[in-house]
């Protein structure tokens, strides 16, 4: 009977890359792989992905129909690139709100976007997807770019974007996910597990961050997975779009 409580009252877990851990200590092990690779992250994006991460952000950026006024909130907005162009959409009148949960991250964010002269409609504010900070039906817009598959309990961290968002309002969830072929899932296999934690070593120094970085992109659900998720979270008209063969999907949806 006491080994029995003992399970029963044992702390669940979740994944961290192939780990299993406690889901209180996910949190900050993710927290360490982004305090290891802030400085560098911008470069390693453009190494890792050959550019492409700046093509699927730009469709993430037409999708959303943000117009001048809207107010948004990009969620693990990490360096700034979803929430520079989305200032310059919203204009003087709208509110853009980068929020990330790594401060290393935030630091680098704002220091990149005050250097390009962005400032006056945009706010920095470290948040937990989980437990966003913010009235409920606030926001036009909500972005999270690959993000969710960092986060502890997906269910909750979705609902409360929708907790935020207005009436009408847009999700969009820009995410590694699962190829459409079996030629480019071998493909991207090879090159994640075998390319991504080399130029790791190479550039920051840290193979171990690329590696977890690979395996949370194995870990993480598949399109179908993710779009039943959101609708379960309470989404409507879910959609999901594959780019580069499944190797990203920018799934879409409309709080009711």
């Amino acid at each position: 009977m006491t080994d029995q409580r003992k399970d029963s009252d044992a702390e669940p877990t979740t994944h961290f890359g192939y780990q299993n851990v406690p889901q209180s200590q996910k949190a900050e092990k993710v927290a360490e792989v982004f305090h290891s690779v802030a400085a560098k992250y911008d470069l390693m994006n453009d190494l890792l992905s050959g550019g492409m991460h700046r093509l699927w952000k730009r469709f993430t950026i037409e999708l959303s129909g943000v117009r001048p006024g809207n107010r948004v909130l990009d969620i693990a907005g990490g360096t700034g690139d979803l929430a520079r162009k989305f200032s310059q959409l919203v204009g003087p009148t709208g509110q853009v709100v980068l929020a990330d949960i790594n401060a290393s991250m935030l630091k680098v964010g704002r220091d990149r976007l005050l250097d390009k002269g962005v400032s006056g409609n945009i706010e920095f504010v470290q948040a937990d997807a989980e437990k966003l900070p913010f009235p409920d039906n606030h926001f036009d817009c909500v972005t999270i770019a690959f993000g969710l598959r960092n986060v502890t309990r997906k269910e909750d961290a979705l609902r409360s974007m929708l907790r935020v968002l207005k009436p009408g309002g847009r999700l969009l969830v820009l995410e590694f996910s699962k190829p459409t072929n079996k030629l480019m899932s071998k493909a991207y296999d090879a090159y994640s597990f075998a390319f991504m934690p080399v130029m790791g070593k190479l550039v920051t120094n840290d193979s171990e961050s690329y590696r977890y970085l690979a395996e949370s992109i194995r870990m993480h659900p598949d399109q179908e997975t993710l779009k039943s998720m959101m609708v379960d979270a309470g989404f409507d008209r879910v959609t999901y779009h594959n780019m580069t063969s499944g190797v990203v999907a920018l799934h879409r949806g409309i709080k009711p």
